[in-house]
């Protein structure tokens, strides 16, 4: 059974219901069976490292990956979504060695890598339960039982594979390449790796000359200058070093002058000093001018922490960086140093450690990718990239410089290089499977780490003796790029699922994933088999400080995700992140506001119109006893143009919604979605209060809310892969109100169980949605006088005046009037047709004395007559004192079928205010739907709130009590609102009286209102809301609704009061002669009629209630209790 919907509501605490709920019917194992054989969705996740825990990069790019997994999965696939793991290489690594103080290899070396991998493999999963908790709370719905690790033996035997088909293809070889170097990793990176962390310094400029030319020269007009020549003319002269450390090198012609173009004379003196083990470009030029010849072994007196070795005597053991500024004082004690300046640059910084790195020449191996650039480019423009620039430009660019990558890490806690190589390093065999390993050196192997495998050796078959395995282990990226083949343990198994799905549909990450986990799938993918490994990809752009600095722990310059999440809401945050510049690979500066106005202006607003529609159906239920069931095989067309217009709209939604999101664009369909939000609640449910409440009758209600459920229904199913957690909450109650017979042998149990909606093009309307729209322009022009002229909305103005020159555009408004009439002047208030003007041009002069302010934008001009009015100021002020009672209304919790008593005291000096309330009762009452009465309060009324208030200076009492004060009447009843000759009329006509006698068809009740409303020689027409009211209609069924009778065309809509219009009482029959008259009948007697008038005196009332009876001359006597003790008297009041 559908169930009532509170009006307070906390997302954070809603969300982990929801998450109970998912939990306990275990909704995404189900999700995935039900799908098992759609055709299959491949997504490849790429993993992170457990060591730290997510922040809010990773939380995006997950949200991504999320609503896409979810779109493709209520899109009709099958969707394996497995998270991975992360978990060796330098991030572990760096952590140990601050843990453990190790400093260098031989720290680690006399601790034990056995030891040291067990420590490692102790921490790899340190805060894998808070990523499981903080990931599983955002919604995301990914298979942690099913997930994968790099340190599982068959991931890391599969990556093993992947290297053999490399070494067997030719493209790994082994070389000595000057590189970034790593001294607090004590480990070379790879090109890619150095590019990740550039951070501007600032560093020193030295330049350099002999102390006794400063000694011998004071003045610039001291020098002579005898010849001018270029720096070539220098190549090949000798100098002397500013250091004897490796003066032997001399013999093989260092400390000459030699030339190259990538010197710049702009910078610096346009000489350069050559460390040709310690720059790449020093490197080149170094052998093409046979300084130093590629087999030469490396002159290299920096060890791996990056400290001078014994070899440079007077800063042995200090670290290079350190260094610095003993080597200038030494300078400058030699008077070498002629100037010492310092500039700012930018210079790579390790990706972990985040300190500096050096270049210095390391023997390594490589995987060649420079010679397959082209081909790489040409797999690049196979997939499909959002944005798209980031394939041209980003990583484009990237690929045409690209360089053999370094895959060896000096390190120990990662899949070791496969390699057994003879002493002299001729003899190589390259290991491809654990079976392989195991044949070869006759040992059993279970484990793939150095600690189990470095001690086996292979017999070598060229006479060289025992073969050992070189001491490296792959670079961590080797192993993530690898992940589409290893994480199924391809080829040892899953061969067939593998070559079915390769290329993977889809994958997703930041912007920094260029020079990263994007490049190395690529490389791998391009090497093994010629192809691009995804077909499409979604790049998110980075998530910074609000000041648009990087986030910082040590600044702790951002919230933490897991508070916003518990103060928000997962549905807020993921909203935010995603309706954002994020999303097209731009930065986003993150501020805790945007979180709170998507809660404010979208998921608030959306939840408020759910429970409006709730509160209505139940509503329905309650006073028209009748159960509503959606089927949407059984629903009839609306002649409405706002269901229409809603429904058309929808329509257009979803086309553009299933394009969009099929082409990834996640950026333009957010902001879509966001604005249908606005579509449904500021226009559509405002527009059709009246109508979902009942007010125009049974038959356009249910209309109104078959509509309305069916949009609500569709938006959820749309915004189900954005928000899973509102949507499932509103989803769990809205499936009770759906026709089962319309959902057989179909598992409904949860929204994200249901198919994405198609788009109904019967249903598509584009002229009513061009009318809409035009409406839509004309109400904000108007919306903008008024606040430009700070009228209220709830003061009523007299006139608006539309002008546009294109007829077909007049008609369309024409069309809309009631909604503009009833939205921009102020809704209920009685604006005719003839009070809206649309024109072709406006004559300001025209108008008189009235005063016009106008607004328009470029297609049309709007004016509303803002002349100052008594009854415009008394009808704001009625609906102020509305608005004060509805507010205390909000206060107690009420909803719309509870009943109330307003019992109301405008002080003495109120006298104003109090004046207004009387003339305005029946407008108030109509809108609040309760008895309005002036104090005192009945003793006996339990009183759910009081309240003292100002109203524009007037001092007001407002009491709320439970339950109406009034009986209900006791026979059937309408209100009128009577239209005729341009006058109207309120009051009350009795369908029976007594109960059950005496009733009413359609012919009598024109004759009654003709009587009592003196609307003699007219030709009456009846309306119920738009509905005018024919002769076979039964009256009964119209009991306590608000009829409205003119003279000519339907009338606007009007508020229909949920009670009886004029003042009455019931009576009963206690006793009575003739037998005729049967004791205990009922009637109703109006004490007034119309509203305010016909008031019946002490006499009229006992005439009256012997008509009623039909006791006519018998003398009455009327009590107020059955016991007959209170006999009503000409002095009761």
């Amino acid at each position: 059974m559908v169930q009532q919907v509170p009006e307070n509501i906390s997302f954070p605490a809603e969300e982990e219901k929801i998450l109970q709920f998912w939990s306990d019917f275990n909704c995404f194992q189900e999700c995935l069976k039900q799908s098992k054989h759609k055709p299959k969705f491949t997504f490849y996740d790429g993993p992170p490292f457990a060591t730290g825990l997510p922040h809010y990069g990773h939380i995006l790019a997950g949200t991504i990956k999320d609503i896409v997994t979810r779109y493709a999965h209520q899109s009709g696939f099958h969707v394996d979504r497995r998270f991975g793991w992360d978990c060796h290489g330098l991030p572990v690594e760096y952590e140990i060695d601050k843990t453990l103080g190790i400093r260098g290899p031989e720290d680690v070396a006399k601790l034990g890598i056995a030891e040291y991998n067990s420590q490692c493999r102790a921490i790899v999963m340190r805060y894998s339960t808070e990523w499981k908790s903080t990931i599983t709370r955002l919604g995301r719905w990914i298979d942690f039982d099913n997930d994968y690790k790099t340190l599982y033996p068959q991931f890391m035997e599969s990556v093993w594979w992947v290297f053999k088909q490399l070494y067997d293809k030719g493209l790994v070889y082994r070389g000595v390449k000057v590189m970034p170097f790593s001294t607090a990793c004590n480990t070379p990176l790879s090109n890619f790796e150095s590019h990740q962390n550039y951070k501007v310094v600032r560093g020193t400029l030295h330049i350099l000359m002999e102390a006794r030319l400063s000694a011998l020269y004071k003045l610039e007009s001291d020098y002579e200058i005898l010849e001018r020549f270029p720096g070539a003319c220098l190549k090949g002269k000798k100098y002397k070093p500013l250091f004897d450390y490796f003066v032997k090198c001399k013999e093989n012609g260092a400390f000459t002058v030699l030339v190259d173009n990538y010197v710049k004379e702009e910078e610096g003196t346009g000489v350069v000093h050559q460390a040709p083990y310690f720059g790449a470009d020093d490197y080149r030029v170094c052998v093409d001018f046979n300084i130093i010849q590629k087999d030469s072994p490396p002159v290299c007196p920096v060890d791996a922490s990056g400290c001078f070795t014994e070899e440079v005597t007077d800063f042995a053991g200090q670290y290079v960086k350190d260094a610095d500024k003993n080597i200038i004082r030494t300078l400058k004690e030699q008077g070498r140093l002629l100037i010492a300046s310092t500039f700012t640059h930018s210079y790579p910084f390790c990706w972990r450690s985040d300190t500096p790195l050096i270049y210095k020449a390391v023997p390594s191996w490589f995987v060649r990718v420079e010679h397959m650039v082209e081909q790489l480019l040409g797999n690049n423009d196979l997939c499909y990239w959002v944005p798209e620039f980031v394939r041209e430009k980003r990583f484009g660019n990237w690929l045409k410089d690209a360089r053999d990558w370094a895959i060896s890490r000096n390190r120990y806690w990662g899949t070791p290089i496969p390699l057994w190589v003879s002493d002299d390093f001729e003899e190589v065999v390259c290991i491809g499977s654990v079976a392989e390993l195991e044949e070869l050196s006759g040992a059993k192997v279970s484990d793939l780490h150095r600690e189990s495998i470095d001690h086996l050796t292979i017999p070598s078959r060229c006479g060289k003796g025992l073969l050992h395995r070189i001491s490296e282990v792959f670079d961590c990226w080797f192993e993530s790029g690898s992940m589409p083949y290893a994480q199924i343990h391809y080829p040892f198994e899953n061969k067939r699922e593998f070559e079915d799905s390769f290329p993977a549909d889809f994958i997703a990450e930041g912007i920094d994933q260029t020079r990263g986990w994007f490049y190395t799938l690529l490389v791998l993918a391009t090497a093994l088999f010629g192809r691009p490994p995804f077909k499409n990809v979604i790049v998110n752009g980075l998530v910074l400080a609000s000041d648009g600095q990087k986030m910082s722990k040590r600044k702790k310059n951002y919230p933490d995700p897991l508070s916003i999440i518990h103060k928000y809401g997962a549905d807020a945050l993921r909203l935010y992140l995603i309706n954002s510049p994020v999303v097209r690979a731009e930065n986003l500066r993150f501020k805790e506001e945007g979180v709170r106005d998507v809660l404010k202006d979208v998921l608030l607003p959306w939840y408020n119109a759910y429970r409006f529609f709730i509160q209505n159906v139940l509503r329905l239920q309650k006073e028209e006893e009748m159960e509503f069931l959606y089927n949407e095989n059984l629903v009839k067309e609306s002649a409405n143009i706002t269901d229409r217009w809603v429904l058309s709209f929808m329509q257009s939604l979803i086309g553009f919604f299933e394009t969009e999101m099929a082409a990834y664009r996640l950026y333009t369909v957010v902001p879509r979605l966001v604005k249908f939000v606005d579509v449904l609640t500021n226009w559509y449910v405002r527009m059709n209060r009246r109508r979902l409440k009942g007010e125009n009758g049974v038959e356009d209600c249910v209309m109104a809310l078959e509509t309305l459920f069916s949009v609500l229904l569709s938006l959820c199913r749309l915004m189900a892969p954005y928000t899973p957690f509102l949507t499932e909450l509103m989803y769990q109650n809205l499936k009770m109100l759906i026709d089962p017979v319309s959902v057989r042998d179909k598992d409904t149990l949860s929204i994200h169980y249901l198919m994405l909606p198609h788009v109904r093009e019967e249903l598509i309307d584009k002229k009513t949605e061009s009318a809409v729209s035009r409406m839509q322009s004309v109400i904000e022009l108007g919306r903008v006088i008024r606040d430009r002229k700070t009228i209220p909305i709830k003061y009523p103005l007299k006139e608006i005046v539309v002008i546009h020159q294109d007829p077909e555009a007049l008609d369309e408004i024409k069309s809309l009037e009631k909604y503009i009439i009833e939205t921009i002047v102020v809704e209920g208030h009685e604006l005719h047709e003839e009070d809206i003007r649309l024109m072709y041009t406006f004559d300001q002069a025209a108008g008189g004395t009235t005063q016009f302010e106008a607004h328009s934008d470029a297609q049309v001009l709007v004016l509303l007559d803002v002349t100052p009015d008594q009854s415009m100021v008394d009808e704001g002020m009625a609906r102020e004192v509305i608005n004060r009672i509805q507010k205390l209304r909000k206060k107690c919790n009420l909803v719309p079928t509870d009943e109330i008593t307003v019992y109301y005291k405008a002080k003495s000096e109120g006298e104003y205010l109090n004046n207004v309330i009387k003339s305005h009762t029946e407008f108030i009452f109509a809108t609040i739907k309760a008895p309005l009465k002036p104090y005192p309060v009945p003793t006996s009324d339990k009183i759910l709130i009081q309240e003292k208030m100002q109203l524009k200076g007037s001092d007001l009492e407002v009491t709320l009590t439970r339950g109406s004060s009034m009986p209900a009447p006791a026979c059937a009843y309408v209100n009128l609102n009577i239209c005729t000759n341009g006058s109207e009329q309120g009051g009350v006509l009795l369908l029976e009286n007594p109960k059950g006698d005496n009733r009413l068809d359609l012919l009598k009740l024109k004759s009654v209102v003709t009587s009592i409303f003196e609307v003699k020689n007219m030709e009456l027409s009846v309306f119920h809301g738009e509905t005018e009211i024919k002769n076979q209609i039964n009256l009964m069924s119209l009991s306590g609704k608000t009829l409205c009778v003119t003279s000519g065309s339907a009338p606007s809509v009007i508020d229909s009061p949920s009670t009886l219009l004029c003042q009455y009482i019931n009576l009963q029959l206690l006793n009575a002669d003739p037998q005729g008259c049967l004791m205990g009948t009922v009637g109703t007697l109006l004490l007034e009629n119309p509203l305010g008038q016909n008031g019946l005196t002490h006499q009229g009332l006992l005439y009256e209630a012997a008509k009623v009876f039909g006791l006519r001359s018998r003398k009455l006597k009327l009590f107020l209790d059955e016991t007959q003790t209170e006999e009503i008297t000409e002095e009761t009041p």
